[in-house]
């Protein structure tokens, strides 16, 4: 007997998008996720049909939103490293 796994929206999402924007293919997803390919068809009819009732638009602005908060926080990362290069350049350049 096996034991039904629950798991988050987030998740859900996140696998579908595999699929759907990364290039994997439904086997590949489902295998590298440790999940069935049934359960991620599913989880794509549903969420496909959730954002076809709430509106696309809704579900696209807020996935289009976090895309740009994590280029946001990659073009931060990327400014602090070299802030912090330059400071260690400067501090050794001084003795």
């Amino acid at each position: 007997m096996s034991k039904r796994r629950t798991y988050t929206r987030e998740f859900k999402i996140e696998a579908v998008r595999l699929i759907t924007e990364e290039g994997y293919s439904l086997r590949e997803a489902a295998e590298s996720l440790g999940v069935s390919q049934n359960s991620l068809t599913n989880w794509r009819k549903q969420l496909q049909d959730e954002a076809d009732e709430a509106g696309s638009d809704e579900v696209v602005s807020r996935d289009e939103q976090i895309r740009r908060l994590q280029e946001e926080n990659r073009r931060l990362r990327m400014e602090r490293d070299i802030l912090k290069k330059a400071t260690a350049f400067f501090a050794n350049d001084q003795h």
